[in-house]
């Protein structure tokens, strides 16, 4: 079978080549899937430039989100047979032509869900259910900030928010996707090319705050979003963007530095939280969460009540065209590639 690997860390253009490589084989508890199609994550950008730590070393083959058929089933699996049609979570392998999944991992789709749609359920959607309906509770009059709220993640965020009654802050970079992100529902929209959200956010709740964010972005956004959350609020960081933007130690450093330095005592006294997502390691610890979390999104986009946006879909032969899109920031929805 053929993969797209990761061979040099750095401008995409550089690092990848498809390589001939075995065809996995199903351990218990796995299914294999003939891949129609793969998702594009901002992880995988920080893979290939060598900062995401989870990532196997180089030579190595990424990708965390599959749509395809299940081709062989290993055994103690009943809830998925051979031509079944699903998406899945995969732990690397993603980009490949076949790809190996825990079966919890893995949820059937309808044969009309599209590559991009059926991608975005298992990383993008998935993490928004659970940084929305799991590790925090929305009740109506909520106010929520979203930042990146016009990726794959965000949008999620946005729908779960509306459905919950809340008052949606959702910041973009792109004054192009000010408009698209009213019609979606937000009630406040932040272009932080031009405005600092924080200032925003304050002189609209009359100093009061927000009750939860959303982070995808990192750095300085994450020290800024802490001081305007209210009692009780939380703030919760799945992503650093920000990172990207760093080239070399020193602007590492600096970055990671404008996270800020906190002590526990800081959140008990103003009865604020900082929670951590990485769905990998729910994955990987608590994989009974994420069946459950997947099951829910399938559940809720077949009803109709999440409604996935169609992103922009590339050839797997692009895959670097693919990345630079992603890396631009200036997709919506989910980007990814089709054999």
């Amino acid at each position: 079978m053929k993969g797209i690997y990761v061979v040099k860390y750095g401008d995409a253009e550089e690092a990848f080549e498809v390589r001939e490589t075995p065809k996995p084989v199903p351990k218990p508890g796995e299914v294999l899937v003939k891949v129609e199609g793969f998702g594009l994550n901002f992880a995988d950008v920080m893979a290939r430039k060598g900062m995401y730590e989870d990532a196997p070393p180089i030579p190595s083959l990424i990708g965390y989100d599959v749509v395809g058929t299940v081709e062989r089933v290993g055994s103690n699996v009943t809830h998925l047979f051979e031509g079944d049609r699903v998406t899945a979570l995969t732990r690397f392998g993603g980009y490949a032509e076949f790809a190996l999944t825990d079966a919890r991992a893995a949820a059937k789709i309808s044969s009309a869900m599209t590559v991009p749609v059926a991608t975005a359920l298992t990383t993008q959607f998935c993490t928004a259910y659970y940084c929305a309906a799991e590790v925090v509770n929305l009740f109506a009059g909520d106010r929520v900030l979203i930042h990146s709220a016009a990726g794959g993640v965000g949008t999620a965020l946005m729908q779960y928010a509306k459905l919950k009654g809340c008052e949606i802050f959702a910041t973009t970079g792109s004054s192009s996707k000010v408009e698209m992100l009213k019609q979606m529902g937000a009630q406040h929209v932040i272009d932080t090319s031009k405005v600092d959200f924080d200032e925003y956010i304050d002189d609209a709740t009359k100093g009061d705050g927000v009750d939860v964010i959303w982070d995808a972005v990192g750095a300085d956004f994450i020290r800024r979003g802490i001081k305007i959350l209210a009692p009780g609020g939380r703030i919760v960081c799945y992503g650093a963007a920000q990172m990207t933007d760093a080239t070399n130690i020193f602007s590492k450093i600096s970055k990671g530095l404008q996270f800020g330095i906190y002590h526990p005592a800081q959140f008990m006294m103003n009865s604020k939280s900082l929670i951590g997502v990485n769905m990998l390691k729910i994955a990987d610890g608590k994989p009974e969460v994420l069946k459950r979390c997947l099951e829910n999104v399938v559940r809720l986009v077949d009803e109709g009540i999440l409604k996935p946006q169609e992103g922009k879909l590339f050839k797997a032969a692009d895959i670097a065209e693919a990345h630079k899109f992603l890396e631009s920031r200036k997709s919506t929805g989910k980007v990814a590639c089709e054999w």
